[in-house]
């Protein structure tokens, strides 16, 4: 059976939303950062989790022995998505801070502050696993929609009401059963 295309296998997985995340770190001196949605959890017990990135992104090598931050953007941050993903916005006004262990962006959902764990070979990309040190949840900033992405481009959830939750609610509520 032949393999799938990279076009078919890159817009198949597209129909798989993902949040939207920048890792940043200060590396050689410099503040350095990428897009990436390919990231998630993958242990508790220790706390760690997994970035993906392109071999070709300059981070993808800084950040096999720098200390780095995931920051969990917003939907009114999608100019920084696009910034970090190498198309300049002119017009953006970066705005870092000083994170526990790795620089941070202002005013995103979440903060996850990692170590280096270890980094694997896959392909043409980087696994790269950081031990979680320190998570930060900031209130107030009206913050609270993730930006997602899905099918090339970005996205919101839905109002409350729309939600997979919600709706399991009303059907767990009704006289109907699953």
């Amino acid at each position: 059976m032949p393999k799938p295309d990279s076009a078919t296998f890159r817009a198949c997985l597209g129909n798989f939303a993902t949040g939207v995340t920048i890792i940043t770190c200060l590396a050689e001196g410099e503040l350095h950062g990428a897009t990436v949605s390919s990231f998630t959890s993958v242990s508790l017990e220790p706390p760690l989790v997994l970035a993906c990135l392109g071999k070709q992104a300059k981070a993808a090598r800084l950040l096999h022995d720098a200390p780095f931050t995931v920051n969990i953007l917003s939907t009114a941050q999608h100019p920084l998505a696009l910034h970090f993903s190498g198309r300049q916005q002119p017009s953006l006004d970066l705005e870092f801070e000083d994170g526990v262990i790795a620089p941070r962006l202002r005013g995103c959902v979440a903060y996850v502050s990692c170590t280096p764990w270890n980094t694997y070979d896959a392909g043409d990309h980087d696994l790269i696993l950081g031990e979680v040190v320190d998570i930060e949840m900031p209130s107030g900033h009206g913050l609270d929609q993730p930006l997602l992405f899905y099918r090339g481009g970005f996205w919101h959830l839905g109002s409350s009401h729309d939600s997979l939750a919600a709706r399991a609610e009303i059907w767990n509520n009704s006289a109907l059963s699953w």
